[in-house]
């Protein structure tokens, strides 16, 4: 039978598989770090960082050998990646969160598989554009989202030497993007959300994620060195705001303005 009852439950589990396919290096990630914090041994002639950057490598080039990211979206993860390290540098100097253990494959105290969680972020936005097929209306000029991307990540580290302006670059993500909808294919037709919506839901995964990550002692925030508790709400505002740089990279390597199968997703919805 193919009611309506059922057919929304066939699109709602297509949609579950859908995103974890798309969260797929991101998962392996988690689930990396997870496993290292139960069960890698203490006395190990590796480093237990060490061996997750190496095990995130083999992953990036096992996704890129069998083809399950293409070569345009590793660029952009590649960008990300080198992105993320840098802000790493800055923010363990200055005492935003810590790395706990010891490690040989570390720039300026940060371990290297820092960066690959940076690039799990690119990596889903690249693949969830893709899986989904996204479609557009009312997409911001490319130039305008560069230059929020580049205020975001500027706020990052000017923060700490002047105003925090994090409040009014909330209200310039509404005032851009406000307006924007995009259509994703769960199953056979297009639906729409706001766009907006769709950076808070995936900020706010993020931010779940990332308690994962704190709790296998990935890294630490003040106040966890000695017993874990959950990372601070305020942590889902800058994941929201880093999410952004992320979105426009991936945007300006896969959307293309004169797409006339935009018209078309709204009368499949």
């Amino acid at each position: 039978m193919r009611g309506p009852w059922t057919l929304g439950v066939f699109e709602f589990v297509s949609f579950g598989i859908k995103q974890a396919w798309a969260c797929l290096f991101g998962g392996l990630m988690l689930a990396l770090l997870l496993a290292t914090f139960l069960w890698y041994p203490a006395d190990a002639g590796l480093a237990r960082y060490d061996f997750i950057t190496l095990a995130a490598l083999g992953i990036q080039v096992a996704l890129l050998v069998s083809r399950l990211e293409t070569l345009e979206e590793a660029k952009v993860i590649a960008i990300f990646h080198v992105v993320g390290t840098v802000m790493e540098i800055f923010k363990t100097y200055a005492g935003s969160w810590v790395y706990p253990e010891e490690s040989f494959l570390r720039i300026a105290g940060v371990p290297l598989f820092s960066g690959f969680m940076y690039a799990a972020v690119g990596s889903y936005i690249a693949r969830v554009w893709r899986v989904f097929e996204f479609r557009f209306d009312r997409f911001p000029n490319l130039w305008l989202q560069f230059a929020l991307a580049a205020a975001v990540y500027i706020n990052f580290f000017a923060h700490h030497y002047g105003p925090d302006i994090r409040l009014f670059l909330f209200i310039a993500t509404v005032a851009i993007y406000g307006r924007c909808v995009v259509w994703f294919r769960p199953d056979e037709a297009h639906r729409p959300m706001p766009l907006v919506i769709g950076f808070l839901l995936v900020a706010l995964f993020i931010w779940f994620a990332e308690n994962l990550g704190t709790f296998a002692r990935a890294w630490s925030y003040p106040g966890q060195e000695v017993s874990w508790h959950m990372v601070s709400l305020a942590k889902l505002g800058s994941w929201y705001l880093l999410m952004i740089i992320s979105f426009v990279l991936v945007a300006a390597v896969q959307y293309r303005r004169e797409d006339p199968s935009r018209d078309e997703t709204k009368s499949r919805g």
